[in-house]
C-alpha cells in the first residue's frame, strides 16, 4: 500500500500555502512519497526533469559542480521547501544537482499530474500559479542581489 500524504505537509510549501483543506487533500491524492538516504542524489544537473519535490522530513542540498573547484552548494533546503518545480512548468533539463543532506522523505508530483490538476480546476490553478510566480520572483530577487554583491566584490 502506498504512503498517504498528509495535506498539512503540502500546506508548508510556498506553492500550496494558499489552498483550502479540501484543495490540499485533492493535491495530496496525486502525490507520491519518496524516501532517500543521506548523500544520495535526488537528481543530477542535466537530467531530464519530470517532477517537483516538497521536503516532508530532512534536508536537501542544491548545488552545482564548478570545474576545478568541485561542488558549490547554492542552498540547503529544509522541511516544507519546494524544489524541482521548474520541471513541472518547463520540459528542460535540471539546472542543478539535488543531494540528500540528511535522510529525508520527499513528496513528489509528476508534470503530467500537475498539468492535469491545473486543467481540472481553474480557480485552483490560479492559486497555485500565483504562488509559483511569487516564489520564482523571490528567488530572482535573491539572485539579483547575489550578482550585485559579486559585481561589487569584483570591482575591488
Amino acid at each position: 500500500m502506498a504512503d498517504t500524504i498528509d495535506p498539512a505537509i503540502l500546506a508548508k510549501s510556498p506553492i500550496f500555502e494558499d489552498l483550502t483543506e479540501a484543495e490540499l487533500a485533492r493535491v495530496a491524492q496525486i502525490c507520491e512519497v519518496q524516501k532517500l538516504k543521506w548523500d544520495s542524489y535526488v537528481f543530477h544537473e542535466g537530467d531530464d526533469g519530470d517532477r517537483m519535490y516538497i521536503i516532508a522530513k530532512g534536508a536537501v542540498r542544491i548545488s552545482r559542480e564548478v570545474r576545478g573547484a568541485g561542488e558549490e552548494a547554492i542552498t540547503v533546503l529544509k522541511e516544507g521547501a519546494c524544489f524541482g518545480e521548474m520541471a513541472v512548468l518547463d520540459p528542460s533539463t535540471r539546472s542543478t544537482d539535488a543531494i540528500v543532506d540528511s535522510s529525508c522523505e520527499l513528496v513528489t508530483m509528476t508534470r503530467a499530474d500537475f498539468e492535469a490538476l491545473l486543467e481540472s480546476d481553474y480557480r485552483l490553478a490560479y492559486k497555485i500559479l500565483r504562488a509559483v510566480i511569487r516564489m520564482l520572483s523571490e528567488r530572482l530577487r535573491l539572485t539579483n542581489d547575489s550578482l550585485r554583491s559579486i559585481m561589487v566584490i569584483a570591482m575591488f
